[in-house]
């Protein structure tokens, strides 16, 4: 099983101190988080693309190649790219690069953005969101597997002979993981494909998530692609420790209170209570996403947001540690108790090369 983190990017003042990091700042501590991630053991670090203030990732692969050549096993991601906005065409060639500069440690979630004024600023409507999420990944799909692809759709211009370059490495186009919160289109897209599910359930009770994520594995189960147990899923959650539940709590609250994704609404701890939401300490961590087994089954990826909402770097960095020193190495362990044999792990470049090789033996 993969644990790892995510970002969102998002530039917010500390309502402790009044201070608000430049972009710059923003920028150079998301990558820091990366290098330490890849420090405590990690396995997978993801950034978010958006296109509009307070947030900062508008260029993932940029972010993730300058990432790349500073790490050595950390799979770079994304949570998401916007496969609504962006041209298809351009994110086959910006993956297939980054593929090659990292040597393969690379795959991506694709998702539509919930940020409703970016469409326009690309030259779409949002009122066509899952339309432009099918089509443009039917097309992304052909264009990593066709070496020359001839396409014509309703969002963007015909392609005839079309080559995209450069060519995915060895021949494997990247693992894709389609995320969602709320969309059961998306669950079935993932399925039809054969792709990885991420259900980033940080808003959303365990009914919820349990039911999407069954949804994914019926479906996946009824194109072909395996048993349900066998799905690729993963899951979002986030944290905050300190040693003692207490002392997380009140440090964590301000932070919580004025958080641009989800402050001003519930209390933490009704939050808490709510969502995958934990602020204790390791223990209380580790217990909590044990859990999340209860209701998703046996999954393949688990993503920790860690530095929202104005949380200062030092601590950021000290979050890191607890997770990769205290939590990690358990759930680890107990999560592989039990799991059944044919459950696979998280696609991986080197898995997917594998996987190819011998289906091309089978073939021959």
């Amino acid at each position: 099983m993969q644990f790892g983190i995510f970002s969102v990017g998002d530039v917010t003042p500390d309502p402790t101190t009044g201070r608000t990091p430049t972009e710059r700042d923003r920028i150079k501590a998301m990558v820091a988080i990366a290098l330490k991630a890849e420090e405590v053991g990690l396995d997978v670090f993801a950034t978010g693309e958006h296109h509009n203030p307070p947030f900062v990732p508008s260029s993932p692969t940029t972010m993730l190649g300058y990432i790349a050549a500073r790490t050595e096993r950390l799979v770079l991601s994304t949570s998401t790219t916007l496969i609504t906005t962006n041209d298809p065409v351009k994110i086959a060639e910006d993956f297939a690069m980054l593929q090659h500069l990292a040597d393969g440690r690379v795959d991506l979630m694709m998702g539509r953005g919930n940020a409703g004024p970016v469409y326009p600023w690309f030259g779409q409507d949002i009122r066509q969101g899952i339309n432009l999420a099918i089509e443009n990944y039917a097309l992304l799909h052909r264009l990593w597997r066709e070496d020359v692809v001839n396409w014509e759709g309703k969002f963007r211009t015909p392609l005839q002979g079309f080559t995209s370059t450069p060519r995915p490495l060895d021949g494997v186009a990247p693992f894709v993981w389609h995320g969602s919160i709320r969309s059961p289109e998306i669950a079935e897209q993932a399925a039809y494909y054969g792709d990885g599910f991420f259900h980033n359930n940080i808003f959303w009770p365990a009914d919820h998530t349990k039911q999407m994520v069954e949804l994914y594995r019926s479906r996946y189960a009824h194109y072909g692609h395996g048993t349900p147990e066998q799905a690729i899923v993963g899951l979002g959650g986030q944290v905050f420790m300190r040693k003692n539940s207490q002392d997380a709590i009140r440090e964590f609250r301000p932070y919580f209170d004025v958080a641009p994704v989800y402050g001003h609404g519930p209390s933490l701890e009704d939050f808490m209570d709510q969502t995958p939401l934990t602020v204790g300490s390791p223990q209380q961590v580790i217990e909590k996403t044990l859990s999340f087994r209860e209701y998703a089954g046996d999954y393949q990826r688990q993503l920790f947001l860690m530095d929202h909402a104005g949380l200062p770097l030092k601590t950021v960095l000290e979050q890191l540690d607890m997770l990769g020193e205290e939590v990690v190495p358990v759930l680890r362990k107990e999560f592989a108790a039990g799991r059944p044999a044919d459950v696979p792990e998280a696609p991986t470049h080197a898995s997917l090369l594998a996987k190819k090789g011998s289906e091309e033996v089978t073939v021959a």
